[in-house]
C-alpha cells in the first residue's frame, strides 16, 4: 500500500499514523493510539506473496522455496510459467532470475490476469515478467523456446506437457502443482511417455514451533496440506550417441558465438 502523512493504518491494536512512520528507520518501534508498539519492518517477498490479492488459491512459500532449490532456479535464467493465477509464483521466480532473466507466463482468464498484473507491480517486479493471455492446450503455436524452467499451475497439467516439452532446452526442469493425488498418477504417465526423466512427487508441510522458556511446544495451526509437487528433467530416451555427440558439438559452438558477443559488447562500453 501506498502512504501519506494525511492517512492512518487501523488494527486491531490502534490507529497508526502514517506521519509517524515516513522517515523512520527500518526496525523503529512505534506506538499506536492504544499505547502498543509495532515495528516497521521492510517488506520481504514472502510477505508481498502472503498478502496479496488472491483471484485464486496461491502457491505458498514452502513449497516455493523447494521450487527454487530443486529446480535450480538462479539470476539469467528463462522461465515459462503456464497458470499465472494470483501471480504469487510469478513475482517469487522473477524475484530470483532477475535482473538478467526473465518469466514469461500464460493464463486465460483476462480477470485473473488483471489482479495477477497488480500483484506482481507491487512486489516490484514487472520489468522482469511478460504476460500472454493465450490457452497452451490448445494453440497450435510455440510462443517461448529454449526455456530453462517450465511451472505448470493447471487442473490437467498433462495435457500441455507436449507443448511445454518443445518449449524446454534440453535437460530443462519442469514443476506442476497438483491438488490430488491423481492428477500426479496422469502427470506422471505423460512425462514418461513425453521423455522426461529424474521424475520426483513430493509433500511438504510445515509446523510452526512456539519457542517461549519452559513451555516450548509446536503450534496448534500450522499449514499442514496445500499441494503437491511433481518434477522432472527433459531427457532424450534411445537416442544414439552418433546424434548425442553432434548435439553436444553444436551446442558447445552457439555458447562459444553467445560469449564473443557478450565481450564485445561489453569492450564497446
Amino acid at each position: 500500500m501506498n502512504i501519506s502523512k494525511k492517512e492512518s493504518l487501523h488494527t486491531h491494536i490502534g490507529v497508526l499514523k502514517h506521519a509517524d512512520a515516513i522517515g523512520k528507520e527500518y526496525g523503529s518501534r512505534l506506538m499506536t493510539n492504544k499505547d502498543k508498539y509495532v515495528y516497521l519492518l521492510e517488506p520481504t517477498m514472502y510477505d508481498y506473496i502472503m498478502k496479496i490479492q488472491h483471484g485464486t488459491q496461491i502457491v505458498y512459500p514452502k513449497d516455493l522455496g523447494y521450487i527454487a532449490a530443486r529446480a535450480g532456479i538462479q539470476d539469467g535464467q528463462k522461465i515459462l510459467e503456464i497458470g499465472t493465477g494470483s501471480g504469487s509464483m510469478t513475482s517469487f521466480v522473477a524475484s530470483i532470475v532477475k535482473p538478467r532473466g526473465h518469466v514469461y507466463t500464460f493464463d486465460v482468464d483476462e480477470n485473473f490476469m488483471k489482479i495477477a498484473e497488480k500483484n506482481i507491480r507491487r512486489a516490484g517486479v514487472s520489468k522482469y515478467v511478460t504476460q500472454h493471455n493465450l490457452d497452451l492446450k490448445t494453440s497450435k503455436e510455440t510462443p517461448v523456446t529454449d526455456m530453462d524452467v517450465a511451472l505448470i499451475d493447471l487442473g490437467d497439467p498433462w495435457i500441455v506437457i507436449p507443448k511445454v516439452r518443445q518449449m524446454l532446452k534440453g535437460s530443462g526442469s519442469v514443476f506442476a502443482i497438483c491438488p490430488t493425488m491423481n492428477q500426479l498418477e496422469k502427470l506422471t504417465m505423460a512425462l514418461v511417455e513425453n521423455e522426461f526423466t529424474d521424475i520426483e512427487s513430493t509433500e511438504h508441510i510445515i509446523r510452526t514451533i512456539e519457542a517461549r522458556e519452559g513451555k516450548t511446544r509446536h503450534s496448534f495451526q500450522g499449514i499442514g496440506h496445500t499441494t503437491y509437487l511433481c518434477f522432472a528433467r527433459k531427457a532424450f530416451f534411445g537416442r544414439t550417441k552418433a546424434k548425442a555427440t553432434t548435439k553436444a558439438k553444436t551446442t558447445t559452438k552457439a555458447k562459444t558465438t553467445t560469449k564473443a558477443k557478450t565481450t564485445k559488447k561489453s569492450t564497446k562500453n
